[in-house]
């Protein structure tokens, strides 16, 4: 008996020292997922209000929360994990339900002292790939010989439209590309992909919209 008190006191202190139904804050959770997402625009000095304190955030806290829900922000352009794509900053399904579970708590901001020690470092500006010329594509265009690819971008598509672009090679195998959400021409970018895209000659270009052009860019030799 005097066993089964003991351990049931071990357990009632371990679940008080790690409450998992403890509330998102700004200082504990908040604050970090919007430093590393948010920050390279959303910064004193940069291209978007600052969203760095809590002062900063709160007022503005539903209103991200709608953003972040539908994608909007932060401004990728493109669904996350269809395509090999770099620097993708979108935010992955469970991130944008902890922003929704903190605003929907009351976006409450924490103990203070849970906040990150060291100031935000905003990312040192990258050297994007060197590209050859481009090869414009339309749904169902075949490749007439095999190239390789290091970017692809948007040249005709409708505004607000979600569009899916992918390579069928000629022996059936279908490599997803790109898949465009909500397309933005504000944020119009060109899309690199993580490693250049072989496709062999007859491989044809697939997408879900048929008023939609695309551009692949080559890879250029080095």
């Amino acid at each position: 008996m005097m066993g089964r008190t003991v351990c049931g006191l071990v357990l009632t202190i371990a679940a008080q020292g790690h409450d998992i139904t403890a509330k998102v804050t700004w200082s504990r959770e908040i604050s970090r997922l919007m430093a590393k997402h948010c920050a390279t625009c959303h910064r004193d000095g940069g291209s978007a209000f600052p969203l760095s304190t809590f002062q900063q955030v709160q007022p503005k806290a539903a209103a991200i929360a709608k953003a972040v829900s539908e994608r909007r922000m932060p401004p990728f352009g493109a669904v996350k994990g269809f395509g090999e794509l770099m620097d993708d900053q979108s935010l992955t399904q469970e991130q944008i339900e902890l922003i929704s579970n903190w605003v929907a708590s009351g976006a409450p901001e924490g103990d203070p002292t849970y906040l990150p020690k060291e100031p935000v470092k905003t990312a040192p500006q990258k050297i994007e790939p060197q590209t050859g010329p481009e090869w414009v594509a339309v749904d169902q265009k075949r490749l007439a010989t095999t190239a390789t690819f290091s970017a692809i971008r948007a040249r005709a598509l409708p505004e607000g439209a979600s569009i899916r672009v992918v390579a069928q090679k000629p022996n059936g195998v279908i490599e997803p590309l790109i898949w465009f959400y909500r397309y933005d021409p504000k944020f119009a970018r060109t899309y690199f992909f993580r490693k250049p895209v072989t496709l062999p000659a007859g491989t044809r270009i697939l997408m879900s919209a048929p008023d939609a052009t695309v551009a692949l860019l080559t890879a250029r030799a080095r």
